[in-house]
């Protein structure tokens, strides 16, 4: 095998993309060769200016350290465990099990058995996958061999072997061992399995095939637009950041874009308007390194006598971002309708705040005309969703006078009463209008408080505009800790107006 072919099938074969593979086999000489593999490395630099490519020094050390660390008869490189590595480099964490007697947990069906040897790797987030991706690797073979497992039942040493090592449900007659692979999430029910979202097969399956896979880019030429830095305003949106503490090291940064239906170019399908809108974008350092990059895919679908109603209205679409606390991002976004072609265009530099590791500190205050308690938190990520609570954020802050308004807020910090083992706080809501106060709401009983931890207490409340009446006024929230004698205050300005002045939105 020659030296490009090589390259091509060994060195790259795991983060080389479709389009550039095509490409490669299309060049002839060693010169285009020779060009194609500067190029390819050189569109990966984080930093063109380095005298070093630092994508390319840490991609061949994840395939030494694969060698070192997950080879077994085959070069690591070869294994699934190093090809996870390869491409997405050291998980946050690894669950190791050395194989032997195990107690199933309810999701797995419970019961007890033994298993070959097996590790669990957990990241915190893949691009394309989601957050708190975790992946299981199994030892069927007994040689060091650790393959992906598609299937929770996989490890189980005792899977073909009658009468031992039963679920609950087999132990009880309700099912058997057959049941296990023709029911477990494959659309009959498997009884007393409490099976989780990210257990169920076709999740499963759809998170092995994209773990092993190069980013793929769904609309390559919205991704040109970023590439070339070209600014169009065809498509307005409105834009809308906040901020949340996430842990010690990371922020949620929400963003949120809101269009003018009245913008957006609908067509007739099978007898409802609809419109479809691609976005695009990506989050890059100041070295120009990609630290994040997404497209979603927006449909919103009217029937014939609701959409003039619906053209007077909005629809929103918002992307929750985790972000390292302190690092300046440069966030570029690209839009396009897929109707008419009209494309709109952002910049936006992001700075998450450094939040002090002791000091009372507030996230963002974020007006709303929705805030929805849910019944649990979802299994996977969810617009608009903040742990079990819904908001949408009202980004032009303008409230119709017969809705309720709501403000959502995160503290973080406060102390915890030790003989109460809660939050001890006082949070006044003062209203102002032309810088003049006009009405004040104490809670120091906790009214406004949602949910409580040791990293954050959430604060939620609604207000009715009509004691206020049209007009343009400030909210602003103070908080005072009495455990620790601190205090902190946020405020934002918002607007009420008649109901006939604001249509609703979507």
């Amino acid at each position: 095998m020659d030296y490009y072919r090589k390259w091509l099938n060994e060195d790259v074969v795991y983060i080389v993309t479709e389009e550039e593979k095509e490409v490669f086999n299309k060049l002839t000489t060693e010169e285009e060769k020779e060009q194609f593999v500067e190029q390819f490395w050189r569109r990966r630099d984080p930093d063109p200016k380095a005298p070093t490519n630092e994508a390319k020094e840490e991609h061949y050390r994840r395939i030494a350290y694969a060698n070192d660390h997950f080879g077994s008869g085959k070069p690591g490189w070869r294994s699934d465990r190093g090809r996870v590595y390869i491409i997405h480099g050291e998980p946050f964490e690894i669950q190791e099990n050395f194989g032997g007697p195990y107690s199933r947990p309810m999701y797995e069906g419970g019961g007890e058995t033994a298993v070959f040897p097996y590790q669990v790797w957990r990241y915190r987030n893949i691009d394309g996958l989601g957050q708190d991706i975790e992946l299981e690797f199994v030892d069927t073979t007994l040689t060091g061999d650790y393959h992906l497992a598609s299937d929770p039942f996989e490890k189980d040493a005792f899977t073909n072997v009658p009468g031992i090592g039963l679920t609950m449900a087999e132990e009880r007659g309700l099912a058997s061992k057959h049941d296990r692979f023709i029911k477990s999430g494959g659309g009959e029910y498997y009884p007393l399995l409490a099976l989780r979202n990210q257990d169920r097969p076709f999740v499963r399956l759809e998170r092995y095939a994209g773990v092993m896979r190069p980013s793929k880019i769904k609309y390559p030429d919205l991704k040109q637009i970023v590439d070339v830095d070209v600014t169009y305003s065809t498509l307005p949106f409105r834009f809308h950041q906040s901020q949340f503490r996430l842990n010690e090291q990371q922020c949620i940064v929400p963003i949120t874009l809101e269009f003018a239906n009245r913008s957006l170019t609908f067509q007739d399908k099978d007898s409802r308007q609809v419109s479809r809108l691609a976005i695009y974008g990506t989050v890059t350092g100041l070295g120009k390194q990609v630290v994040k990059e997404f497209e979603d895919e927006v449909i919103n679908s009217f029937s014939a006598e609701h959409i003039q109603t619906a053209l007077r209205g909005t629809s929103l679409y918002q992307k929750l971002l985790v972000l390292d606390k302190g690092r300046r991002v440069k966030l570029t976004l690209v839009v396009k309708d897929l109707n008419s072609g009209k494309i709109g265009t952002l910049s936006r530099v992001l700075v998450p705040p450094n939040y002090a590791p002791r000091d009372l500190e507030l996230s963002s205050l974020v007006l709303s005309n929705s805030i929805q308690k849910l019944a649990r938190v979802p299994d996977i990520d969810e617009m608009f969703v903040l742990g079990d609570v819904k908001i949408r954020p009202s980004l032009d802050r303008v409230f119709p006078i017969d809705r309720l308004m709501g403000s959502y807020l995160q503290i973080y910090n406060a102390g915890i009463d030790q003989q109460t083992l809660q939050p001890s706080l006082v949070i006044k809501y003062k209203l102002y209008q032309g810088g003049k106060p006009l009405m004040e709401i104490v809670d120091d009983k906790g009214e406004s408080i949602q949910f409580y931890s040791g990293q954050r207490v959430v604060l939620s409340r609604m207000f009715s505009p009509k004691d206020l009446g049209a007009g343009k006024y400030r909210l602003q929230v103070e908080v005072f800790d009495r455990v620790n004698n601190q205090s902190a205050m946020i405020g934002d300005e918002f607007e009420i107006v008649s109901a006939a002045a604001k249509p609703g939105t979507d």
